[in-house]
């Protein structure tokens, strides 16, 4: 283990300590918050406090065993002990590193997914609809709540622009690979010639805030008006204008929200996305400003231009973010997105551990 490593930890084991003092002193709880974030520190520290009290136990038990070489009796133990206690060193090194990897807290919030039509006319229009139905299969299959929050039809039956919420343990942080430019190519249901063509969406997806974290709006800052929602909803929601737009004025951000038959509740909604967005554009200048400084990490949510394509003709699947090839197209658009996701997530995490080895 480097030094550097081995100091930071060591200085972990004091910061535990100090964690340990004050979460022990009644008032802290006061402050539920603070309460809170100090608590998940405090166990993320134990663990990697526990990692190195394990390292350094199996660094004395290895110097043991070398000890027993000189012992004809014991020498055959001696090197097994050897070869055991290496091996373990070399996995705890690993899950020491692992469990150092900066986490996004925002990776266990609900997220906000926006579907846009692209290049392509009415054929971009029914891939917006093939991707909605693909995130909404995928939720299904992960046991999380999905709702579509507002939505613009195309006059074939796909969408222009389609909002949807998910909310279930880990949704930000499976979906925000997603951000970005998709491509389709096939022959589309238009197509008298059998032509193959190439069109687009791209798609966002945001954190939804927490409540305790949002960004405070002044209502002046703001236009609210109503309308009448279009689409399915039952008689109620076409006859009174129960949907909600509201515009940010000085960014111009805008966000709706029509599906449910309470203006109230449909305000709250649609205050949720353009809180999200709000936020989004404030991360994204952040990023942009240290972009010089520091490199991105695969799936960091930069908007490129193409991030995936979906070629119908071949029934194959390409993420060229990492060059990802998977033959089973099928099933991707039936919400089998798990190796995507965690091939995704497997190459942000080696991006991550390379940065940090190179900073210790």
């Amino acid at each position: 283990m480097k030094d550097s490593l081995r100091q930071r930890l060591q200085r972990l084991s004091l910061r535990l300590a100090e964690l340990e003092t004050i979460l022990a002193d009644p008032h802290i709880t006061r402050d539920i918050a603070r309460w809170r974030q100090l608590s998940r520190e405090q166990a993320d520290a134990q663990r990697l406090v526990d990692l190195l009290r394990h390292y350094e136990q199996r660094e004395a038990d290895l110097i043991a065993a070398r000890e027993c070489l000189d012992d004809p009796a014991l020498a055959e133990l001696g090197r097994e002990e050897i070869e055991q206690a290496q091996a373990d060193l070399i996995r705890t090194q690993q899950d020491i590193q692992w469990a150092l990897l900066p986490r996004d807290p925002d990776d266990e919030r609900p997220a906000f997914l926006e579907i846009r039509a692209g290049a392509g006319g009415d054929e971009s229009a029914l891939f917006a609809a093939d991707l909605a139905r693909m995130y909404l299969r995928h939720a299904d299959r992960q046991g999380w709540r999905s709702e579509v929050l507002s939505e613009h039809a195309s006059e074939l039956g796909g969408y222009k622009e389609i909002v949807l919420r998910f909310e279930g343990t880990g949704a930000y942080g499976q979906l925000r690979f997603e951000s970005g430019g998709h491509r389709v190519q096939r022959v589309p249901a238009t197509e008298s010639q059998g032509r193959i063509h190439t069109s687009a969406c791209t798609v966002a997806v945001l954190a939804e805030p927490d409540e305790a974290e949002a960004i405070t709006l002044n209502p002046a800052e703001l236009r609210i008006d109503t309308f009448r929602a279009s689409g399915a909803g039952g008689q109620h929601i076409n006859k009174t204008d129960s949907a909600i737009r509201i515009t940010h004025l000085p960014t111009g951000l805008v966000a709706e929200c029509q599906d449910d038959r309470s203006q109230h509740r449909n305000k709250a909604k649609a205050m949720a996305v353009l809180l999200a967005r709000l936020r989004d554009k404030e991360q994204g200048e952040q990023r942009a400003r240290e972009a010089a400084t520091r490199k991105a990490l695969v799936g960091s949510g930069d908007r490129s231009d193409r991030i995936r394509t979906y070629n119908f003709p071949q029934g194959r699947l390409t993420d060229h973010r990492i060059n990802l090839t998977l033959y089973k197209l099928g099933q991707v658009m039936e919400g089998d997105l798990d190796d995507v996701v965690e091939a995704l997530r497997a190459a942000r995490a080696q991006a991550q551990l390379a940065d940090l080895e190179a900073g210790l």
